[in-house]
């Protein structure tokens, strides 16, 4: 595994950090499979009975990697060539909710944007530093939701919710999501990795098994769609978004730091 992870283990917890502070922890292809694989590990090793997902220095996840630093993420590319099949943001909750029936604690302890919040919203549990904000953010680069976000949190804040949420684009900070049900817990920044580390610790006093077959039964009673299904729908649209005028035109804007004028086509 390269940098772009940090990998720690204490006890029976086993926790990912993602480790690309110069942009926020945004995510490249390297990350991505990097998380999905250090997850699917984590699943298969019978001494981790939690995992915790968070950030470095003070970013969970700041979305997809525009800064065009890397082969996969210059914005100027035909994003929908990422999107084949299922894509990489896709495979956040197949992986978290259906190859792994370990409890998967997210640690928001900063910014989770667009795909970055989405890989929060696939874990089972998320606490929330205190001054960290989430934002959907998909409309400001003319996309759709992806990465499972239209189930995951219509689910977690139901329908009217969901809807406002990801078309305002507004930017929610930690006591907001905590009175939302986005998250369940809000720290402050300075104790933030302790209690991580503590709550998951907490849950590792469970058994193992219990905690599985907990996992394993919620799961299967609040996936009553074929979340296979949906995730195809999301990158259908998303996929249709991206190769619009007007989605072209809203990343151009969002990159020029002016408003994006809009045809409609």
């Amino acid at each position: 595994m390269s940098d772009v992870l940090q990998i720690t283990d204490i006890g029976h917890v086993r926790t990912i950090k993602l480790n690309r502070p110069e942009v926020r922890n945004a995510l490249n292809t390297e990350l991505v499979w990097g998380i999905i694989t250090s997850v699917k590990e984590a699943a298969l090793d019978d001494d981790v009975w939690v995992i915790a997902i968070t950030g470095s220095e003070g970013a969970f996840c700041s979305g997809l990697d525009l800064s065009g630093s890397g082969e996969d993420t210059n914005p100027n590319s035909d994003l929908v060539r990422y999107l084949d099949d299922l894509g990489w943001p896709s495979q956040f909750p197949l992986v978290f909710r259906e190859q792994c029936e370990k409890p998967i604690v997210g640690g928001l302890n900063g910014v989770a944007v667009g795909a970055g919040l989405s890989l929060a919203l696939a874990c089972d549990i998320r606490l929330m530093a205190r001054g960290a904000r989430i934002l959907a953010g998909y409309p400001r680069i003319g996309g759709s939701p992806d990465g499972g976000m239209t189930f995951t949190l219509s689910q977690l804040i139901g329908y009217e919710k969901t809807m406002r949420f990801l078309l305002e684009s507004a930017t929610v900070d930690a006591d907001e999501a905590l009175a939302l049900g986005i998250v369940g817990e809000v720290v402050e920044p300075e104790d933030f990795d302790a209690r991580l580390q503590e709550y998951c610790q907490q849950l590792a006093k469970v058994s193992p098994i219990t905690a599985r077959l907990t996992k394993r039964t919620v799961v299967k009673a609040t996936t009553a769609i074929d979340l296979e299904a949906q995730l195809r729908l999301e990158i259908v649209s998303i996929g249709k978004a991206f190769a619009s005028r007007d989605g072209k035109e809203a990343r151009a804007a969002f990159l020029e730091k002016r408003d994006p004028i809009f045809e409609g086509r």
